[in-house]
């Protein structure tokens, strides 16, 4: 490694001046253009790797919580209300039969693809309300944690089950004159939903803050059957049953 020189010799005065400066301090003569870069002791002559820096996430928005896409619409959820819609809307036409659309009548067991169908067939309006407010509250908080597959899987699957369980039930007509009992509606898919969503939501700590409101959503679809006959206690409760299971599935489609 060189060393800088002692001194330098100004050529205007002819004084001993310090290597540091560019300028004579006696006589102002400039003697060289920059002063010699100072070396600390110990310094690695090779030149430095400037280290890049690792890029940061930015920082949560007030509004959003870990590991859910706020922005994101659930447009899965949106999807299956359309559909429970446009079903009602077409039995409103009072040209097409409930069992035209999907809807279980009791003693049917050779057509078990009804269990995916009868949840969008309703045959009362607050009925449908209930629950496909259920459906869009529960639905979209999963959909925007999970992605659109988990939304759907868990709707037709407690859905299916939950009618499958109602007419495996084999509960009696309910009406004197002897009228099929029917399974419709969306109170075992929605009650799964919102199973789904609380036994994850309690898997991960609790972040769902206050539980009143769901436990309101919880009674009123456990409590539907009381009001509409088409609404079963058997499909509520084996709904509710399939998404709690569900819900511990749920972490396999979180997003990254």
């Amino acid at each position: 490694m060189s060393q800088p020189d002692l001194f330098v010799v100004c050529k205007n005065c002819g004084s001993e001046v310090s290597p540091y400066v560019t300028e004579c301090p006696y006589c102002g003569q400039r003697v060289r253009k920059r002063a010699p870069k100072l070396e600390r002791d110990g310094e690695d002559e090779a030149p430095r790797v400037k280290q890049r820096r690792r890029p940061k996430l930015s920082r949560l928005r007030p509004e959003e919580i870990e590991g859910i896409a706020p922005d994101t619409r659930p447009v899965a959820t949106m999807v299956l209300i359309v559909i429970s819609l446009l079903v009602t809307l077409v039995l409103a036409t009072q040209e097409v039969a409930i069992f035209e659309v999907g809807g279980i009548v009791a003693g049917i067991d050779d057509e078990p693809w009804r269990y995916f169908t009868t949840p969008f067939v309703h045959d009362s309006l607050a009925y449908q309300f209930v629950t496909l407010v259920s459906v869009g509250v529960f639905g979209a908080l999963l959909e925007r944690r999970f992605g659109w597959f988990s939304v759907i899987f868990v709707f037709l699957a407690a859905g299916a089950v939950g009618a499958a369980a109602a007419v495996g039930a084999d509960i009696p007509p309910p009406f004197e004159d002897g009228t099929l009992f029917l399974v419709l509606g969306a109170n075992g898919a929605a009650l799964g939903l919102l199973s789904a969503w609380y036994v994850e939501d309690r898997r991960a700590g609790g972040r769902g803050g206050d539980l009143l409101g769901v436990y309101v959503f919880a009674a009123l679809l456990l409590l539907l059957p009381l009001a509409v006959t088409e609404a079963s206690f058997v499909a509520g409760f084996a709904g509710a049953a399939t998404g709690a299971l569900l819900g511990l599935a749920l972490p396999l489609f979180a997003r990254r």
